[in-house]
């Protein structure tokens, strides 16, 4: 198909999409005085979808760039708006994306999905669909819950990504926005601690958020995220991205940036008072560190994170600011809440033993309280995703599960040592380390599997499988730009 014939379809298509669009309004908008505000509501959906397709078949990168918008921002609408399912927008993003890439089908690369990260979410997604036939009888309401972020997100943003991010502008775009977003998100986090919560903040704490986001007296900030535990790790793994970023071969103006942006994110995590976030910062920075194939700063860096590590563990200072003592409690092996999580697993060890297939997805955590009460599982608090895993999955699942992040994380590792530009070398870097602190982040906390921290490492994974191919475009405009000279 030439050029004209490419651009007269693509016209033709946005004008029946707008056609029905204006059709679907001028129809709906005659029955508004019978059905009050619900119809007009809707009409407004309709139409933002109908604007984000149009939008998504005109470039069909937004689909990323949008869904990433909103996954850092839909927890604001459901709490400010009330009511509304608007998590489930994630999914309606999803289809109009995947909608927009299997009609524009000849305009892609499908060949470049035969890679093992694709390959491994889909075993994994096949896996999670086989979970329903699980014999200890968990609620299907619950299978279907559960599959949705333990295994249709991971394959379908994976896939997504490696069609229509291509480009070295891509990834700059990628942390333009996780980086700024993530700064927001703190500024919030902030106004929070410092001015109050907003009407629909107090709602959540007054209808129960208050019992794990007030501790004595004091407010876990929890900004406009899902709650304490995601925005801590959450901020810990960008400002990890940025503090790496900004040490790069890059503008002086755009490292001070990157370092204030860091700064602002590892503040915001103290002041969650999510004390597992202190460990992406840590073990990612080691792999960091490693990864630099810098002596020098192997040395240094790997001082000055045990010097940190030796003041929190052997020495009291700081323990007048609340957030500085809290964080030091991780350090505790004697610290209650941690001993809880201990007993839980030796209950969840010996209850998991005759089941080597676990209970099932949904069967534990929120889904499992709400369609499983009649299972013991759903009265053990996960208070991980590795346990989580472990109890939905069984020890079989469990072994596969962390094989396989084990198996990208090498892989994400062994592509980045053998990276020769610079630039794109820490980029990746960063990426790889943040994917390795949130990935030990989430024994502690229930984070890979959240928004947004879940679409930021399956997307920056994408960037790391893509990057050799980067850096060949990279080396194409240093060789065209030095026949020009």
């Amino acid at each position: 198909m030439d050029k004209v014939s490419r651009y007269t379809s693509q016209v033709k298509l946005n004008f029946i999409i707008i056609s029905i669009a204006i059709l679907t309004s001028i129809g709906t908008c005659l029955f508004v005085v019978d059905l009050g505000i619900i119809l007009p509501a809707l009409v407004i959906a309709i139409s933002c979808l109908i604007g984000i397709q149009i939008s998504f078949i005109k470039n069909p990168k937004s689909i990323i760039w949008v869904l990433l918008f909103y996954i850092f921002t839909f927890i604001f609408f459901t709490r400010e708006l009330g009511g509304g399912q608007f998590g489930m927008l994630q999914e309606g993003i999803l289809l109009l994306g995947w909608l927009t890439l299997i009609f524009t089908a000849d305009k892609h690369n499908w060949r470049i999905l035969d890679n093992d990260l694709v390959i491994l979410f889909l075993i994994w997604f096949i896996i999670s669909v086989l979970e329903i036939a699980n014999p200890a009888g968990a609620s299907i309401q619950g299978w279907l819950q559960e599959i949705r972020a333990a295994a249709l997100y991971p394959i379908l943003v994976v896939a997504v990504g490696f069609l229509v991010l291509k480009k070295n502008s891509d990834l700059n775009t990628f942390f333009y926005l996780i980086i700024g977003l993530s700064v927001v998100g703190a500024i919030w986090g902030i106004k929070q601690l410092e001015i109050g919560p907003s009407a629909g903040e107090q709602r959540f704490l007054d209808e129960g958020g208050n019992i794990t986001h007030i501790l004595f007296g004091r407010l876990r900030v929890f900004s406009f995220y899902s709650d304490a535990g995601q925005f801590g790790a959450s901020q810990a793994h960008i400002g990890l991205v940025a503090l790496v970023l900004c040490l790069g071969p890059f503008k002086i103006w755009k490292r001070i940036l990157l370092f204030i942006a860091s700064m602002l994110c590892i503040y915001g995590m103290l002041i969650s008072g999510t004390r597992g976030a202190l460990f992406a910062l840590v073990i990612g920075g080691f792999l960091a560190i490693v990864l630099s194939k810098n002596f020098k700063v192997m040395i240094i860096g790997g001082l000055v994170a045990l010097s940190f590590l030796f003041v929190l563990k052997y020495t009291y200072i700081g323990n007048s600011n609340y957030q500085i003592y809290r964080l030091r409690t991780a350090l505790d092996p004697k610290e209650a809440s941690f001993n809880v999580r201990l007993t839980n697993q030796l209950i969840l060890r010996e209850y998991l033993s005759t089941r080597p297939f676990g209970g099932g997805l949904g069967v534990i955590g929120v889904w499992g309280l709400e369609y499983n009460r009649d299972k013991f599982l759903s009265t053990i608090a996960p208070d991980s995703y590795w346990v989580k895993v472990w109890a939905m999955y069984g020890m079989v699942g469990f072994i596969l599960w962390f094989g396989m992040m084990m198996y990208i994380l090498g892989k994400c590792c062994g592509i980045v040592w053998n990276l020769k530009n610079e630039g794109l070398k820490v980029k990746a870097i960063a990426l790889t380390s943040g994917y390795a602190g949130i990935l030990f982040c989430s024994y502690g906390n229930e984070v890979i599997n959240t928004a947004p921290s879940s679409y930021i490492v399956y997307i920056s994974l994408v960037f790391v499988f893509l990057s050799p191919k980067l850096e060949k475009e990279l080396r194409k405009l240093d060789e065209k730009s030095l026949n020009i000279e």
